[in-house]
């Protein structure tokens, strides 16, 4: 049997297996930072097919699968992602993509003693918030990995997409209560800077260049209506396709916001209260290989690379460290979107346990063609290096 089948039938033969996974994840949804039960749940599959685990890996809710083929060869990760979204659940669809990661791996396990290499699944948690990847990447983890892959449940099959930046900016402003009635003049209303910031940020949206987003939301504003607020807050993304750009909004929001603040007499504290995000790099030859792997397993109307994108990832980080790929695979009609109930039932639906199998094995068959073809990998590589040096020409 060749090394292509071994893959499509090992993740075939394991699907039971598979949307165990999901559907115990669905039913048991963890936020960012919390996924302890989903991290063993992976990590005790992952130990069972003969993987290397360690848990708690960089993160509290991190892991790490190894399998070594024990001759040289190439280093290729498969990530998975795991935290759902609160009041929602997986409306995301990291269930999935958490099988994905693990079927894939389990499958090029089966064929890689014969080229040589490790195969690693990597847990990376706390995509909606807190950014896993972006610890671990700065952590070293994929410094000597070769390729990266991953794949996002959605309503189209595409092979990536450009990212914005992200800077997350929390505005907490700081005045002194008072009676709203009888002695007004006694306080300084926090909730009045937090107003008037709300409304100059959103004069700032007609300022900015195009793909640049700009959206928030009055997170305190005080808790009685006959007290002047001491206390209000705004929480802010500000997204752009390079984060230079993303910086320099923001911080013409800044800007704004301290003015405001001194002129209503209060005092303001500005704080990134999650994780920034870069922009992504793209690597066209991997996008390429997706393409062709997903036309062998019929995959229909594959999307290309999307060059304009307002969402943001923490992908971004590894794509940085090395070539990345995050496909994607239709699980929802076009009009269902992410984040919501629909996306998450749909992955213990039929359509999803075909996106598994579709998204699992694109990826593995990618992978595979990297391991019998050296040179077909340093193509990949040779493209990942010239666009960093282009980006590094531009700072």
């Amino acid at each position: 049997m060749d090394a292509k089948q071994t893959i499509i039938d090992s993740i075939k033969n394991n699907l039971d297996g598979y949307m165990n996974i999901v559907q115990t994840l669905y039913e048991n949804p963890e936020i960012g930072n919390e996924e302890f039960k989903s991290m063993e749940l992976l990590v005790n599959y992952l130990e069972q097919a003969g993987f290397e685990t360690e848990s708690g890996y960089v993160v509290p809710t991190g892991f790490l699968g190894t399998y070594d083929a024990g001759k040289t060869g190439p280093t290729i990760a498969f990530m998975c992602e795991y935290d759902a979204l609160p009041e929602i659940g997986h409306g995301c669809g990291h269930n999935l993509i958490a099988a994905i990661g693990v079927a894939a791996g389990e499958a090029l396990k089966a064929v890689i003693d014969e080229y040589g290499g490790k195969v690693l699944v990597v847990g990376t948690p706390a995509e909606e918030n807190f950014g896993g990847k972006v610890s671990m990447a700065e952590a070293g983890v994929f410094d000597d990995v070769d390729v990266a892959l991953m794949v996002h449940p959605g309503n189209e099959n595409g092979v990536g997409s450009r990212s914005n930046a992200l800077v997350p900016l929390k505005f907490e402003f700081y005045g002194k209560s008072a009676h709203a009635a009888a002695s007004p003049w006694d306080g300084v209303s926090a909730l009045d800077s937090a107003v008037m910031s709300y409304v100059q940020i959103n004069l700032l949206r007609q300022m900015v260049k195009p793909n640049t987003t700009i959206h928030g939301v009055i997170k305190d504003g005080g808790d009685a209506a006959n007290v002047i607020p001491d206390y209000a807050s705004l929480e802010y993304y500000f997204r752009a396709p390079t984060m230079d750009y993303a910086r320099e909004v923001s911080e013409k929001a800044i800007e704004m916001v301290k003015g405001i603040s001194q002129a209503n007499g209060t005092t303001v504290e500005i704080s990134e209260y999650e994780c920034a995000y870069e922009d992504t790099v793209i690597n066209y030859k991997l996008a390429d290989i997706l393409t062709e792997k997903y036309a062998e397993l019929g995959v229909e109307d594959v999307q290309p690379v999307k060059e304009i994108r307002s969402g943001s990832t923490h992908v971004v980080a590894v794509s940085y460290r090395c070539p990345t790929i995050q496909g994607n695979i239709k699980i929802v009609p076009d009009h269902v979107s992410a984040h919501t109930t629909e996306l998450a039932d749909a992955t213990i639906s039929k359509a999803g346990e075909e996106g598994l199998v579709k998204g699992a094995t694109g990826i593995a068959l990618t992978a595979l063609e990297l391991l019998k073809d050296p040179a077909l990998l340093e193509e990949v590589k040779a493209e990942q290096n010239e666009t960093l040096e282009a980006l590094a020409s531009l700072t």
